[in-house]
């Protein structure tokens, strides 16, 4: 039998399953379950609500838990909505009195929110900005792992060559300080090996990086992104504000913006005292974007440093 008016889903996804309650505009309890996220779940999920084909999916957190579920449900031709986790925790407390989570009370409180709230961002299958997302997520784990290439080079570095350890080391310097050396005794060599090995992993990761950031500046290009016209803002800067962001028109002004970036002070004022404090709140990784856009244009002569 099929609903003719339209209904929505509340999904509370984790990575191995996703509780859902089905619920009308009255917030009318329809349906409810829990399904697996592998073929046959997800499968069993559609089926499921198969006979309300006027059906809105209102995810919570599709940048985050919820984006592989999001992803899919889009591909299929779905209408889904992401529903932030601060109003479902909202909605949560203010029905039950509590902030105490279950899957089940979750998913209704994203239901909830979906039915009350008609500012909620659409989400809309853009492949591209998915890859986006992806490249910047894989360079920034190349980055990582050159961190501690470095950190675990420079160490065995200091133990052969005494004295002569460089603070920021260059894949050239390396191979110079490992080349003057040539250790005798089996302690030595091995060290020098293994410093030989990180050296090749650094030099194949810096290789990467290379690659994924002119990956990226290309994809930010062909978007018709002036973003790096901004002076701090390259390549990965943009990729990352553009991933995180997706469509900015869902923020209703710049105030907005900047409370979902946390660069917004808070106010902190009190009687007669009229101060504000920093925020530690919002989308840190957008924050430590713009705070290295920012410190660009402090060292630089530009309006920002104004």
């Amino acid at each position: 039998m099929q609903h003719t008016e339209q209904i929505i889903i509340g999904v509370d996804p984790h990575k191995l399953s996703a509780t859902i309650e089905v619920v009308d505009h009255h917030e009318k309890l329809l349906g409810s379950g829990r399904f697996t996220t592998d073929r046959a779940g997800y499968a069993a999920m559609r089926k499921y609500v198969a006979g309300w084909p006027d059906r809105v999916w209102a995810v919570e957190g599709s940048n985050g838990a919820g984006r592989p579920l999001a992803q899919r449900l889009l591909e299929d031709g779905e209408r889904v909505v992401d529903v932030p986790a601060k109003l479902a925790a909202r909605v949560r407390l203010f029905d039950t009195g509590h902030n105490r989570k279950t899957d089940a009370r979750d998913a209704h409180s994203i239901a909830v929110v979906a039915v009350r709230t008609t500012t909620l961002r659409v989400l809309q299958l853009d492949g591209e900005l998915e890859a986006l997302r992806m490249l910047t997520d894989r360079r920034e784990a190349l980055t990582r792992r050159r961190v501690q290439t470095v950190d675990r080079l420079q160490a065995l570095l200091a133990e052969l060559l005494p004295g002569q350890a460089k603070k920021d080391i260059t894949t050239g310097q390396a191979k110079v300080m490992l080349a003057s050396v040539r250790p005798r005794d089996i302690a030595g060599k091995t060290r020098r090996r293994i410093a030989a090995e990180e050296l090749a992993e650094l030099v194949a990761v810096e290789a990467k990086i290379k690659k994924a950031t002119a990956e990226l500046k290309a994809i930010v290009l062909a978007r018709g992104s002036h973003l790096m016209d901004l002076p701090g803002v390259g390549p990965v800067v943009a990729a990352r504000v553009l991933a995180d962001v997706g469509d900015v028109t869902r923020f209703a002004d710049r105030n907005r913006f900047a409370s979902w970036t946390g660069t917004a002070p808070l106010d902190a004022s009190s009687g007669e005292q009229n101060r504000h404090r920093l925020s530690r709140a919002g989308n840190r990784r957008m924050n430590h974007m713009i705070h290295i856009a920012a410190i660009s244009q402090i060292r630089l002569d530009t309006d920002g440093r104004a």
